[in-house]
């Protein structure tokens, strides 16, 4: 009888200790039961063992987590991978390593809010924990992290119907019809305003292979504000990647096994800062993506010298050999709160008209050849969903080379 009680008490501390840790409240039923211990499961895959911890001003932990040990490796076929610690290529040419010493690093034209409070240990990379919270605010548990289905911009099909299903409006400028082998862009960072907690805004560039059917590869990086993935509205550099357009392979940041980040410098999701202000100061990161021509990994780089990692070649099947086309621009969601569209914000707000220090913009397009140069692309065109709520504009100069505007306010009198 004594020890029938003292299993009891402790089924009974561990339901009261479940209701504690997820926001107090107490299990009612099994269902919940199950999918806070799912939830608890998940945790434990994506929050690896830290050699040190970062309590950043916005509110994020940042774990110093060993770079053998982080969830790239939770991958099948990466459990004896040998970690390519620098790419054997870099676009211009042979990679200068002196660009990896910390005395050769060309300064962030923003930050990491995290840098204010440590930085992390050599051999060791910095990981955005996630908490229960997080995955909670998640449809499930399983598609924590992901984005929907036909999130992608099309720019050759603008059904209306297809358009007001998905609630993903874009607008972009892109480039088609030859080999590509990675991609390049100046982007203005900004902090939309965003309606719905299930509504995000971004701006990101993409390298795409395959059709927009559900063999589409997908590599993206850029920065965006999503309540609902980060539980705020700051500002967070982030990358994704898919297979299979996005129905069951990939993720935003490190939040699933894949991508293999080798730099201790900068984390994926973290806050960004300072951002630009309209008809104030103006702020831009610079991103590049490129497949390494030795090893076939599609590397990325941020800044001018902070090579993050890579993608291996195997997660892919078109993007294995090459990308059939890249998009830069901005992407928002729809929900069609009350029936009307959405104000969220896309780039700064405002319409690309308006030019610099108000609108939106990208600057010094690239994209890789074939030769593994960074040249000019041949051709540009736009697209957007819904040129009354977001809209494009695009040109090309001495100074900015191939650049555009772009951005909007989502409702307003022509756009309902």
């Amino acid at each position: 009888m004594r020890a029938r009680a003292s299993v009891c008490l402790e089924v009974v501390i561990v339901f009261i200790c479940f209701g504690i840790w997820f926001a107090g409240a107490p299990i009612s039923a099994s269902g919940d039961l199950r999918k806070r211990m799912a939830v608890r499961r998940h945790l434990r895959r994506l929050n690896k063992p830290a050699v040190k911890s970062i309590q950043s001003p916005d509110g994020d932990i940042i774990d110093c987590v060993h770079i053998a040990r982080q969830p790239a490796f939770d991958h099948p076929y990466l459990k004896n991978h040998t970690i390519q610690l620098r790419p054997a290529f870099h676009p211009e040419g042979h990679y200068d390593q002196s660009k990896m010493s910390s005395e050769k690093k060309t300064p962030f034209t923003v930050g990491q809010l995290w840098h204010e409070k440590g930085r992390c240990p050599v051999d060791t990379i910095p990981i955005r924990r996630t908490r229960g919270e997080d995955i909670l605010r998640a449809s499930s548990v399983k598609r924590y992290g992901r984005k929907k289905h036909m999130s992608i911009p099309r720019p050759m099909f603008s059904n209306p119907d297809f358009i007001n299903e998905s609630g993903h409006q874009h607008a972009i400028v892109y480039t088609e019809g030859d080999k590509y082998y990675g991609a390049k862009a100046t982007i203005n960072v900004w902090e939309p305003n965003i309606q719905q907690p299930n509504e995000f805004s971004l701006s990101q560039l993409w390298i795409l292979g395959g059709s927009f059917g559900q063999d589409l590869n997908s590599i993206e990086a850029g920065w965006q504000v999503s309540p609902d993935l980060y539980g705020d509205n700051n500002t967070r550099l982030f990358t994704y990647w898919t297979s299979d357009s996005y129905q069951a392979t990939g993720c935003y940041n490190l939040l699933c096994s894949g991508f293999i980040q080798v730099s201790s410098d900068v984390a994926m999701g973290a806050s960004i800062s300072p951002v630009s202000q309209y008809g104030g100061s103006q702020y831009h990161i610079s991103i590049l993506i490129w497949k390494d021509p030795k090893a076939g990994n599609w590397w990325m780089q941020f800044g001018d010298g902070y090579v993050m990692g890579y993608w291996p070649s195997f997660l892919f099947s078109y993007l294995s050999e090459s990308a059939s086309m890249v998009e830069w621009g901005g992407e928002v969601v729809n929900s069609e709160p009350d029936g009307q569209h959405t104000s969220t914000h896309m780039g700064s707000g405002h319409f690309a008209g308006e030019g610099f220090g108000k609108a939106s913009y990208f600057k010094k397009l690239h994209v890789v050849d074939e030769s593994n140069n960074l040249v000019s692309p041949k051709w540009l065109s736009a697209f957007t969903d819904q040129p009354n709520c977001y809209d494009v504009q695009y040109d090309n100069n001495g100074d900015w080379g191939s650049f555009f505007y772009f951005g909007g306010p989502g409702r307003n009198p022509n756009c309902q």
